[in-house]
């Protein structure tokens, strides 16, 4: 008897922990607008962001986050920010996207942009974007750099991407 009143115990203490992860956590990842993720990356810092969208169900987005954690971790202590946006349903973020997350162990900064309408929002970020993933957008507004790309991306590119705003920093 006291065998399963310790089980019982203990798989209610782990349900209770389990939770409380899983609540905290979800404030992890920001539910955001368009014009919200617009404000973050196009204010005038000198800020290097690298906007990375992606989705849990996208096979060559899954394969190119192991490349944008490592420049996260790289460039941590520098003006180099990456936001990984996911594309994914808001009603996933619990179910789906959070799992995801800790199962892969991800470093960078995970958003989810909470849009339905592409036309609307597409055009906001390159009006190069037909709307396939993955995409990047590599932006530093103080010094004019602005590069999208709608491909899957290499840690090398992205490497030689932070190397080209650094060298436009120099020359200033």
């Amino acid at each position: 008897m006291n065998k399963i009143n310790f089980t019982s115990k203990s798989t209610i203490i782990f349900l209770m922990l389990f939770l409380l992860f899983n609540t905290s956590f979800s404030q992890n990842v920001p539910v955001l607008k368009i014009t919200d993720l617009k404000k973050r990356i196009e204010n005038n810092s000198d800020t290097t962001y690298i906007v990375n969208f992606w989705a849990t169900w996208c096979s060559p987005c899954v394969k190119e986050l192991p490349d944008f954690d490592s420049i996260s971790k790289i460039y941590k202590d520098d003006k180099v920010k990456v936001l990984l946006v996911t594309m994914d349903f808001k009603e996933e973020v619990k179910s789906k996207v959070l799992p995801f997350i800790l199962a892969k162990k991800l470093y960078s900064e995970v958003l989810l942009l909470d849009e339905v309408n592409g036309n609307y929002f597409i055009p906001k970020i390159s009006k190069e974007w037909s709307g396939a993933i993955p995409a990047t957008l590599i932006v530093n507004n103080a010094y004019n750099f602005r590069h999208f790309f709608e491909k899957k991306l290499t840690y090398e590119l992205l490497k030689t991407e932070i190397e080209s705003v650094e060298s436009k920093i120099k020359k200033k």
